[in-house]
């Protein structure tokens, strides 16, 4: 391919003048004052250099910036910012020549090959170079806060690559209605369909000139627009132990789980996939007179300390006051009171009874849910599939389960100052009839016994647990009794533990015993000190340990319905995969219900031989394919905000608040203090723990657990006390931090870091005594 003029660019060029080169010929074609350029074709053995200088000459000669255009650069997914090399200010053939080779280089350099491991192919582009007074960067949404109605600009004097390299100092400001930049911004963002990153200069004559214009790849994805006035999103999956995208599969079942989980809470909110995930509207809550004044204490319950604090700042929020005639049937609805109170009071009064009828619930749907025939047409699974019952569930799981709930709860509240930091903690830790605990320790059995992790015998363990997985409550994800690769990882970690004091069983039965005679001492305190709160207080505890175990139950029950909705799910993907309609069973996860029915009756008219025009299939797989690579990208995201207005404000991004450098700050959620060496984990079924290792992760399910039977500590940067994560770790007697803010990007794997719980602080180590690498666990003796 030729030299080409940027003006005859087109963005259907990128394969083969690469991401900037297309940009600018589009902000060209469109009338934008671009500087005038040529761009050099990406995957040219050799330079054509006549054709160069032929290009060159036509410029005018003088002087040019020689830019590159990667075909992987400037796009939706990645913009490779500051990945490759450009070379500004550059005079004459001999210089533009070897400018143009140094550019062509830096697509295997270390930077890129950092940032991307495929092969990348080189397109450059050289401008005229604008001798700039005054140059900088437009944002058309908020960088910081990710709000799409604020324009940001960053400018210094002189060439914008100071501003770009951050080596120099930059005037930051919003961009107001009359400012010039703020219509280019608009056009800019109509032109390309997204927020743009774009770099401009003013010349020495007051011109202002477009350089470039790039998707802002690091926003979160907005909400769905919406009229009238902002509404809040509050994010959910983090309750359920994710962070990653959901598949639109799992999207379908989610919404009716965590819509049914929220109602014994009183909380009827719709839920909306903003990324693929699972955010809930609470915009009708917190404008509810009554419904706002219980939001803040029922975000503790589940959602834990960061979703309490930024629905305190939406409540302070003038936009969210309360309005008169404001309730409604989803804003506070409440399941029926007599029943709640007759299964709660039920359940406190004998614990015992209350457990053997939620095991035997457990069995039942165990057994409804592996009794499916397998001769099933298309239409017959699918159906089922609509008609599996996600809803509240049967009492005998649902009111034991709020009652350990609460029971955990309350007591801190009755006790005030008569408990000591970290005493309820540990009253919570070691806690029996946990089915992921049971899991766990069973895993932990097979790896006693074993060898060799791959020579492990999985078959019983996969056929009580094998319905489980990471991020399990995805239809969308395979099973452990699909791929048992995570199930043996985890007995290999489980296999490196040689320090008897450390194996999982004492600890656990350490973190048991230890509860216990906590309970005895706080109880005797609390009667003396708080006669009848301090009794209270102490019954409700004991009553804890024999039902706060069970809060796995309900999700562990619920996922064998998942299970068997999946291998319908998989059946049909076949069926579909056969006639062509999808390219590979699993296909069908990225595909709605109402979407797989259409492709169901597409497949039935393909076999019936019925005439179409065209490939009746090939839009279901492109849907596939594209909704596969927007899902693929999505994963790659390792912070996710908490909540969301609908301009898109990450509303965490406006709090006030100030950093300590000395310490990463988070809740405490398992009692005990102790050191030792970071792993950063972001998918645990390739995790390598060592022994006595600190966990560091985003979030956790009980997909992660295993890996806490060798930690020192769990540090996650969301969560509540409540959650799936910190519950374990109690079990464990292993101390915990929770929402600890960017801790997967402040913590690297290797520093030596102290997590005291007490104090919700984890704090880096100085080098000097991170020699000495001692696990230090109080919390553990």
């Amino acid at each position: 391919m030729a030299i080409v003029d940027l003006r005859d660019v087109s963005a259907g060029m990128v394969a083969q003048v690469g991401g900037k080169a297309a940009g600018l010929g589009e902000l060209s074609r469109a009338g934008e004052r671009v500087p005038p350029g040529f761009c050099i074709p990406a995957g040219q053995a050799e330079l054509p250099e006549d054709q160069i200088m032929a290009a060159y000459e036509r410029l005018g000669g003088g002087a040019v910036a020689v830019r590159s255009s990667a075909t992987v650069e400037d796009s939706p997914g990645a913009s490779y910012a500051g990945m490759f090399d450009t070379v500004l200010d550059v005079h004459g053939a001999e210089a533009l020549l070897a400018a143009i080779e140094t550019v062509r280089a830096s697509a295997s350099g270390p930077r890129a090959s950092a940032y991307h491991s495929g092969d990348v192919r080189m397109g450059v582009v050289v401008q005229r170079m604008v001798a700039a007074r005054r140059a900088g960067v437009l944002f058309t949404a908020n960088p910081v806060t990710g709000c799409r109605t604020e324009m940001l600009v960053e400018s210094a004097a002189g060439s914008g690559s100071a501003v770009v390299d951050g080596r120099a100092e930059v005037d930051r400001r919003l961009v107001t209605p009359d400012d010039p930049l703020h219509a280019v911004g608009e056009r800019l963002q109509a032109l390309f369909g997204s927020p743009q990153d774009v770099e401009w200069a003013v010349d020495e004559h007051g011109e202002l000139w477009v350089l470039q214009s790039r998707p802002i790849t690091t926003l979160f994805p907005a909400p769905p627009p919406t009229e009238g006035p902002p509404r809040v999103y509050l994010e959910f999956g983090h309750v359920q132990g994710m962070l990653q995208p959901v598949t639109p599969m799992g999207l379908d079942t989610l919404k009716q789980l965590v819509t049914a989980m929220l109602v014994p809470l009183g909380l009827r909110v719709e839920i909306t996939d903003i990324g693929g995930r699972l955010y809930g509207d609470l915009s009708d809550l917190v404008r509810d007179p009554v419904a706002r004044r219980r939001l803040v204490a029922l975000m503790a319950v589940d959602f834990g300390p960061r979703a309490q604090a930024v629905v305190r700042h939406v409540l302070d929020d003038p936009r969210f006051a309360p309005r008169k005639g404001a309730r409604t049937k989803r804003a506070g609805a409440m399941p029926p009171v007599g029943r709640a109170v007759r299964g709660v009071l039920g359940a406190l009064a004998n614990p015992d009874r209350a457990r053997v009828r939620l095991d035997d619930a457990v069995d039942r749907i165990r057994r409804a849910s592996a009794g499916s025939p397998t001769a099933l047409s298309t239409a017959e699974r699918l159906k089922l599939v609509r008609e599996h019952d996600q809803g509240e569930g049967p009492d005998a799981l649902i009111w034991p389960i709020v009652a350990g709930m609460l029971a955990s709860a309350l007591p801190p509240r009755l006790l005030g100052d008569v408990a000591r930091p970290g005493e309820i903690h540990a009253v919570l830790g070691g806690m029996p009839h946990n089915v992921t605990i049971e899991m766990d320790l069973a895993l932990w059995q097979l790896a006693r016994d074993a060898d060799d992790p791959e020579a492990v015998d999985l078959s019983g363990f996969l056929e009580k647990y094998g319905h489980r997985a990471a991020a399990e409550v995805d239809l969308g994800v395979p099973r452990w009794s699909e791929d048992p690769a995570p199930v043996r990882a985890a007995v290999a970690n489980l296999m490196r533990v040689t320090d008897p004091e450390q194996a999982p069983d004492r600890r656990f039965a350490r973190a048991a015993e230890r509860a216990e005679a906590t309970l005895a001492e706080l109880g005797q305190r609390a009667r003396r000190r708080r006669p009848v709160r301090g009794r209270l207080a102490i019954f409700l505890l004991g009553r804890a340990r024999r039902l706060a175990g069970l809060r796995e139950a309900g999700k562990f029950a619920g996922l064998y319905r998942l299970a068997e909705m999946r291998r319908h799910l998989l059946a049909v993907g076949a069926d579909l995969t056969e006639v062509g309609v999808l390219q590979r069973p699993d296909d069908i996860m990225f595909l709605t219900l109402d979407e797989a029915d259409n492709a169901a009756r597409i497949a039935r008219k393909l076999r019936a031989d019925d005439a179409f025009d065209g490939d009746p299939s090939a839009g279901h797989r492109q849907l596939v394919a594209d909704r596969r690579a927007e899902y693929e990208r999505e994963s790659r995201r390792r912070s996710v905000p908490v909540a969301l207005l609908s301009d898109g404000t990450d509303v965490e991004a406006v709090l006030p608040g100030a950093v300590d450098p000395s310490a990463l700050h988070g809740v405490g959620a398992s009692a005990g203090r102790a050191t030792g060496r970071v792993r950063v984990v972001h998918d645990p079924a390739t995790a390598h723990l060592e022994p006595g290792e600190v966990l560091v992760t985003s979030t956790t399910d009980p997909g992660w657990t295993p890996l806490f039977l060798t930690a020192a500590a769990l540090v996650t940067e969301t969560g509540a006390v409540m959650a799936h994560g910190p519950t374990v770790a109690r079990e464990y007697g292993i101390p915990a931090v929770i929402c600890v803010p960017g801790a997967t990007r402040h913590l690297r794997t290797g520093q030596t870091v102290t997590v005291d719980a007490a104090a919700g602080t984890v704090t880096v180590a100085a080098p000097e005594d991170a020699a000495a690498d001692v696990v230090v666990a109080k919390g553990m003796s």
